[in-house]
């Protein structure tokens, strides 16, 4: 409750999590909100915004609705976002968990296997994964969370180096309970509130990830994503700027959001007179 209110009292990240929850709810409900499929063509082609009632934030060159095609784009981002985030928790926290928890040589060979991912660029793992497996969301999710958990898992790592010498451990310890035991019921958490505060940033490097993916054409070609909106407009900048501005803004929007509420989980975590 106590973090809840900290939470609350910052107004520019309840704004985010309030954002978030309406884009949630507006992409789950896109299909009973919506009269047709965003790859439909109903409407006269370039169509700008609020010239039609029917079609109110316009269409593109094909003369597809925009706004639909907002409503299922956040429904590919967020989903992104959130299983992105959740592979690379996983991943990051058993090999974090092991690494910083048993040390030694364990600790040696896996530091070795974070550093090669880490020596590689993010996008362009990202796009040769995707390249070289078929595209889908299931690939860009795996592709994502491969290239996002090291930088977990040295923070998990860091967290259980300094955890585990803390008393409560070694008591635990003597009173003879296994190793996974502390790991799971004494160190993990006490180690959740920053690893919190970095997931919600690691969706936040999803959603542009998959965004940048979408646009260059490598993202899942059923699915009506705000980066492929904005590939299938960047011709037209000049005779349809709102084409590619409003996906955009979207993706902005989000990202934006999803960072404040990752600050505002920052600064509630920490003691009351941060406040």
């Amino acid at each position: 409750m106590r973090l809840l209110k900290r939470f609350v009292r910052q107004p520019s990240a309840l704004l985010g999590a309030v954002f978030l929850l309406v884009l949630a709810a507006l992409a789950i409900a896109a299909p009973w909100l919506t009269s047709s499929s965003p790859w439909e063509m109903n409407s006269q082609p370039m169509l700008a915004p609020f010239h039609d009632p029917a079609h109110w934030l316009g269409s593109d060159l094909l003369g597809r609705d925009l706004g639909i095609g907002l409503l299922y784009g956040a429904r590919v981002s967020l989903a992104v976002g959130v299983l992105t985030s959740l592979a690379t928790l996983l991943m990051g926290l058993l090999v974090g968990a092991i690494a910083g928890y048993f040390g030694g040589w364990v600790d040696g060979v896996l530091m070795r296997i974070i550093e090669f991912f880490q020596i590689i660029p993010q996008l362009v793992l990202a796009v040769i994964l995707v390249a070289v497996l078929e595209p889908s969301l299931g690939t860009i999710v795996l592709a994502i969370a491969l290239v996002a958990w090291p930088a977990v898992a040295r923070l998990v790592r860091s967290e259980f180096l300094t955890l585990r010498q803390r008393e409560f451990v070694q008591a635990a310890r003597v009173l003879g309970q296994s190793p996974w035991g502390i790991i799971s019921q004494q160190i993990l958490p006490n180690a959740l509130a920053p690893l919190l505060v970095v997931m919600t940033f690691v969706m936040a490097t999803a959603i542009l990830t998959e965004s940048a993916l979408a646009f260059l054409g490598l993202s899942d070609p059923e699915a009506m994503s705000w980066g492929y909106m904005i590939n299938a407009s960047r011709g037209l900048l000049r005779d349809a700027w709102w084409m590619s501005f409003l996906p955009g803004l979207a993706i902005a929007l989000c990202v934006l959001a999803v960072n404040q509420v990752g600050e505002g989980l920052r600064v509630a975590f920490e003691p009351e007179r941060s406040l």
